[in-house]
């Protein structure tokens, strides 16, 4: 966003208009006593021009300071945030294009109001100490307010997937289709890429990835404990990466460390372009036109879509989402997956994780709070994870993916949505993850979905978390409501003073 040189503008505008506020002196009255005009020095304490030698002396002189002072990029307390902002990577990681800043305007800004901006700069950097808040976070925080502003639908992607899906005949899954291999195939062939499997003799200390890109030697590693699905997905998304002109990218699959936001979008564009591959919305549409006309819930068909495509459950419901909210107009929606790690801390208190979510229009109930409180159970999300690890400790799960809804109403703001939801093993990690898509009732849900009456879709009264749950009779509370018991206090003290006035 900023060369060495707008820096060196800026700091310099910056301490002449801190210098000219403490020596009490208006644009006007310092224009008197160096003869410059008003407004080239309103040019220059907004970092737009730089004054030659001799106007420096001037207004070193009219505020009683001296030239190297003046001009030095060293600067007093209150202006360090800005500095080290300056000094960082951080402005030109920023993507103001993406939300229609211009870059100008925000430099414009911070000459403006440095004070403020320093505050509010030291703010945001004590939240991210105390949250422990990495950048990898950040950018994806951003990637998510970038992607709800679009509905998380971009046509120019699929545009794209449709012009790779018309030059290259990508299998289904049924009738029986190998995708990894057609994938694999697209790869080596076309772009000239090795792909090469890889287990925990070749690479141990890399099984707990998916893959790793090697550019040195264009050799994509495909972790070979991965699902058919997952690996369809890899590779995918690898395709997406050379079919986009992707250069700027993460190495590996999980992303461990963001150098830019340029990677974090990339991965996400590379990503969405794989989905739109292996399900097509011309496809996928008519398959959720006839799901939703059912006059009854319908979990087994939306299985047998799902099995159609050589996706996982997330792939699937991410894609699903997409065309929701452009093909069906629901675009008050949102995503959520909650992870429950093999390794729990108590059989009695499994631990559950909110790992992703994505929230459209607003932000809905549940969302990420603090790490240690406990999310409700009572949740369709958390009761099927806790059924499928009952499942698997007593030998009975078959392997395959768990699909059930409910309709939950909150029992804190009295919201209520209807929940699809997803449970299945996600290796190669003993990782139960549930996958759910929040839909709130709306009419135009209710015009939408036909089968939103079925009275086998259970209806049930949830919190968000337990600490926060005004419900006295939860047979699964996993914590008492202390968050919700402060709030009350702090009411009934509120209260009682508005009396006394």
């Amino acid at each position: 966003m900023t060369t060495d040189r707008d820096k060196v503008r800026l700091i310099f505008g910056l301490k002449l208009k801190q210098l000219r506020a403490e020596r009490g002196f208006s644009t006007y009255d310092l224009a008197d006593r160096t003869g410059l005009s008003p407004s080239y020095l309103n040019e220059i304490e907004k970092g737009k021009k730089y004054p030659k030698t001799e106007k420096i002396f001037a207004l070193a002189k009219a505020l009683d300071t001296d030239y190297d002072a003046l001009v030095s990029l060293k600067v007093n307390k209150q202006l360090e945030p800005v500095a080290e902002l300056l000094n960082s990577n951080a402005l030109s990681q920023l993507p103001f294009e993406l939300f229609g800043i211009e870059p100008e305007y925000f430099l414009e800004v911070m000459a403006n109001a440095p004070a403020k901006l320093s505050a509010f700069i030291n703010t945001i950097i004590e939240i991210g100490r105390n949250y422990d808040l990495r950048v990898e976070q950040f950018f994806l925080s951003v990637l998510r307010t970038y992607q709800a502003m679009h509905d998380t639908y971009f046509d120019d992607l699929e545009q794209q997937a449709d012009a790779f899906l018309a030059s290259h005949d990508v299998p289904n899954r049924e009738p029986a289709g190998d995708v990894p291999t057609y994938l694999t195939q697209v790869l080596t062939g076309e772009y000239s890429l090795s792909v090469v499997p890889y287990d925990a003799h070749t690479y141990p200390d890399l099984m707990s990835l998916r893959s790793v890109f090697l550019p040195e030697k264009n050799t994509l590693l495909v972790n070979s404990q991965l699902s058919t699905e997952q690996t369809a997905f890899t590779l995918g998304r690898e395709i997406g990466y050379n079919q986009l002109k992707l250069v700027n990218r993460p190495l590996e699959s999980s992303m461990l460390r963001a150098s830019s936001f340029d990677e974090v979008l990339n991965n996400f564009r590379a990503s969405y372009f794989a989905r739109a591959i292996l399900i097509p919305r011309q496809t996928l549409h008519p398959l959720l036109t006839d799901l939703f006309r059912q006059r009854t819930w319908q979990p087994d068909q939306l299985l047998r879509m799902m099995a159609s495509f050589t996706v996982t459950p997330e792939m699937f419901l991410l894609r699903m989402m997409n065309l929701l909210a452009h093909d069906f107009g629901l675009n008050d929606l949102f995503f959520l997956r909650f992870d429950n790690p093999g390794v729990n801390h108590s059989a009695d208190q499994p631990r559950f994780v909110l790992s992703k979510e994505l929230h459209l229009s607003r932000l809905h109930t549940p969302h990420g709070v603090a790490r240690d409180e406990h999310y409700c159970r009572r949740q369709v999300a958390l009761t099927m994870l806790t059924d499928l690890r009952d499942q698997q400790t007593q030998g009975q799960w078959n392997g395959q993916p768990i699909c059930r809804a409910q309709i939950t109403t909150y029992a804190s703001d009295g919201s209520a949505y209807f929940v699809l939801s997803i449970a299945n093993s996600s290796p190669p990690t003993t990782t139960n993850s549930s996958i759910n898509i929040g839909l709130p009732l709306t009419d135009t849900l209710r015009n939408t979905l036909a089968f939103l009456d079925d009275a086998t879709i259970p209806r049930t009264d949830v919190g968000e978390t337990c600490e926060r749950c005004p419900i006295t009779d939860c047979a699964v509370r996993a914590a008492p409501p202390t968050v919700l018991l402060k709030e009350q206090q702090t009411q009934a003290i509120q209260a009682q003073i508005e009396a006394l006035r």
